[in-house]
C-alpha cells in the first residue's frame, strides 16, 4: 500500500519565532489516525529565528534525531554534552531513562532549518547518550547515502531501532531503487525538487509517502531533487 501526503496535508504552527511542520500527532496536534508509522513517531520540519529555540526540556524512552538542512543547530544536554550541527551533520540522542536538553539557533542573522524524527526504541531503559557525526555531502549525489542506522559506522549515527535513514541528491533524468525485505516499511520524505515514485506518482517538495507491504521504491527525479527515505519497521 502507497499512501501520498502533500505538504498542504501538514499540521502548520507559527509562533513568530518557531514555524513548525507536524507530519504525525505532536504538541496540540492530535489525530487518532495519525499517530505514528511503524516506530517513526515524529516528524517535525522546524524554522527557528535567529537567536530563538526550544529551551531546556525532559524526554524519556525515546530515540530522537535532529537533520540540519540550513543553518546552525546548537544542543546541549543534562549530561554535560554541547555541540552545533550545520547541514551535513546529524544529531542523535537516546532519551533511554530520562535526560533534559535545549536546541537553540546560535546564529544572530540566519534562521535554522531542521527537520527532528522520534524513533520508538526496540529496548526501554538504555542509559541516556548523545552523539554527532557528520557525512559527505557529494556522497549524496545520485545516491541512497546512510546517514542513520543500527548499522553504525564512522560517518553514521547509531539508534536503538531497526532502521535506516538515507539522504539523496538526485539529478535530473537520473534514478534510484530502493528494495527491502517483505513486511518493512518505507517513508520518503521531498525536501527539494519534484520525483516520480514507481512510476506514476508524482511529488513535489516536502510531500511524503508512506509504503507498508511494498518491496521496491523506484524514485525517478523530474528536477534536481533532494529527499529522505526511511527503511524501518
Amino acid at each position: 500500500m502507497i499512501k501520498v501526503y502533500s505538504k498542504e496535508s501538514r499540521f502548520s504552527r507559527d509562533h513568530g519565532w518557531l514555524q513548525s511542520n507536524f507530519s504525525f500527532s505532536f504538541a496540540d496536534f492530535y489525530d487518532p489516525e495519525n499517530l505514528q508509522f511503524g516506530s517513526l513517531r515524529v516528524f517535525n520540519d522546524d524554522f527557528v529565528q535567529p537567536n530563538e529555540g526550544f529551551g531546556k526540556h525532559p524526554h524519556q524512552e525515546m530515540e530522537i534525531v535532529s537533520i540540519v538542512l540550513d543553518g546552525e543547530l546548537k544542543h546541549a544536554d543534562s549530561e554535560g554534552n554541547s555541540a552545533v550541527t550545520t547541514f551535513g551533520g546529524i544529531q542523535r540522542m537516546s532519551a533511554g531513562t530520562g535526560i533534559y536538553h535545549s536546541e537553540f539557533n546560535p546564529s544572530s542573522t540566519n534562521e535554522v532549518n531542521f527537520f527532528q524524527l522520534w524513533f520508538l526504541p526496540d529496548k526501554k531503559g538504555v542509559t541516556p547518550e548523545y552523539e554527532k557525526t557528520t557525512y559527505d555531502i557529494s556522497k549524496m549525489k545520485n545516491n541512497l547515502l546512510p546517514v542513520v542506522s543500527r548499522q553504525a559506522s564512522e560517518n553514521v549515527a547509531y539508534i536503538n531501532q531497526d532502521v535506516t535513514i538515507f539522504m539523496s541528491d538526485l539529478e535530473i533524468g537520473n534514478e534510484l531503487t530502493h528494495t527491502q525485505e517483505a513486511g518493512r516499511k518505507m517513508f520518503l520524505f521531498v525536501i527539494e525538487g519534484e520525483v516520480t515514485l514507481n512510476g506514476d506518482i508524482k511529488l513535489s517538495k516536502r510531500d511524503s509517502v508512506r509504503l507498508t507491504d511494498e518491496t521496491s521504491a523506484k524514485i525517478l527525479a523530474n528536477s534536481d531533487a533532494r529527499f529522505l527515505l526511511i527503511d524501518l519497521v
